[in-house]
């Protein structure tokens, strides 16, 4: 791993806007994180209001002129969303396109259709895996639960056993693969290469969720056997429609833009000459807006046309996928605004001097920061934005490959031990119909086992790379 010095971070550092010394900022910052959970947590605050509340709060603590603090912040928000907030939107209509033309529906069918017996929880991961690569966790969930409840219920298979793993690939896919919003928050926070994170992402990602999806599953069933609640097996999407799209078809779209960035990503690090005419041309339908874009346009076509769907419903269902996520961009954008106030009162320095003193590597310091929020907050995206803020100034002096890694720490971090203050906590208890006790020892358990294997093979990683 590679060694990083204050010396060498503190000659290209921004004049903060205090003069408050480490033990003051100290005290700024627990203060600020301090109000965002109470707000959160106490108050039932929307995380945009607390998030602006408690970027105001640190400000006043480290001592900060108040202009310069809201300025911080709105500098901060602005660029967060700029950079961040259409892939978001793109994203939203991808996967809103996928799951109402029945392709997420295809896609769980056709893989079924080819899955019994002890393939089935590896059926389950790979469904999940590929739904969850567009979609936001909440949506992913809403449109598997069906999926799962019916093949436990129809195959006689233990609940957990098939849940689990369904559980899992979503999960991987929300805390470290790219396009979710907190992957592309970190990388923005941290200017990281999102192709290179991308690919990194999905080679961390693959052992992660066998290990929590499959094997761990088989231990949830044992300690939790309960049978598919009845009266929690809603409509699919589908149901209605007369045809659906393609298999492939459907599958070539939600990988599209996965394949496009990756491309770029081997492009640059074997070709590695800008003047080069290929990489040229892969740096353009490689970044994440054409990438995105492109997929979008496409699954226009091979989504929602080959669904039997008119202009106006393809205009209408851009437009539906777009009012849920106006909360995710402000929590986001808020995110960008709170971090980059941090960075302007001093923290970086401050954090960095920690990290020296203690001897912490970079990747676990970044993973244990992004712990403490999620296990305060309950919001995996909150931590992820709070902890890409604090550890910012680490990256700058870091390469590619370690400033991605760095990135997926933060995200192994922000899944650690989901509890009672997560919103997914309670969807999945009612929705498999557990007590409080059933939902800790396997949502929880599985939650806290991505988190830990994910730190171990990003740890791993950065050994090797």
């Amino acid at each position: 791993m590679t060694s990083l010095s204050v010396e060498m971070l503190a000659a290209d550092a921004v004049e903060p806007i205090t003069s408050a010394g480490n033990a003051q900022l100290g005290i700024a910052v627990l203060a600020g994180i301090a109000v965002i959970v109470l707000l959160i947590t106490k108050f039932k605050l929307h995380a945009f209001l607390a998030l602006t509340i408690g970027s105001l709060a640190l400000g006043a603590f480290a001592g900060a002129p108040l202009a310069a603090t809201i300025d911080s912040f709105t500098t901060g928000l602005g660029k967060t969303v700029a950079g961040v907030g259409v892939l978001i939107a793109l994203g939203a209509i991808l996967g809103k396109l996928l799951a109402d033309s029945g392709g997420a529906d295809q896609i769980v069918d056709t893989i079924l259709a080819r899955a019994s017996g002890r393939a089935m929880p590896w059926a389950m991961v790979l469904i999940a895996s590929v739904i969850g690569l567009p979609l936001f966790f909440e949506v992913g969930i809403v449109l598997l639960i069906p999926v799962v409840l019916l093949v436990a219920k129809r195959g006689n298979y233990s609940l957990m056993r098939i849940g689990v793993p369904a559980l899992a690939g979503l999960s991987v896919m929300h805390g470290l693969v790219p396009p979710h919003p907190g992957p592309l928050v970190a990388i923005d926070a941290l200017g990281a290469n999102l192709g290179v994170t991308l690919a990194l992402g999905v080679l961390v990602s693959i052992p992660t969720v066998i290990i929590a999806g499959p094997l761990f599953s088989r231990y949830a069933a044992r300690w939790v056997d309960i049978p598919a609640p009845e009266n929690m097996i809603p409509s699919r999407p589908s149901e209605d429609l007369e045809k659906r799209p393609g298999f492939g078809a459907t599958v070539a779209t939600v990988l599209l833009p996965v394949v496009l960035m990756l491309v770029k990503a081997l492009v640059d690090i074997v070709v590695d000459n800008p003047d080069n005419g290929l990489q040229r041309v892969t740096d353009v339908i490689g970044s994440p807006l054409i990438a995105l874009l492109a997929a979008v346009l496409v699954g226009l076509f091979t989504l929602g046309r080959a669904a039997g769907f008119t202009k106006q419903r393809l205009s209408s269902t851009v437009e539906k996928s777009l009012a849920p996520i106006a909360g995710v961009l402000m929590i986001v954008g808020a995110g960008g605004g709170f971090k980059q106030t941090l960075i302007d009162v001093g923290v970086g320095q401050m954090i960095l001097d920690f990290s020296k003193d203690w001897s912490i590597p970079a990747l676990l310091l970044a993973w244990l920061i992004a712990v403490a929020i999620r296990l305060a907050t309950g919001s995996a995206t909150v931590a992820t934005i709070s902890a890409a803020g604090l550890v910012a100034p680490l990256a700058e002096g870091m390469g590619t490959t370690e400033t991605a890694l760095l990135v997926l720490a933060i995200g192994a971090g922000s899944l650690f031990f989901s509890h009672v203050n997560d919103a997914g906590f309670w969807l999945v208890k009612e929705y498999f119909g557990m007590n409080v006790g059933q939902t800790i020892k396997t949502w929880s358990v599985m939650e806290t086992i991505i988190s830990v294997v994910g730190i171990v093979f990003v740890l791993l990683l950065s050994l090797v790379l």
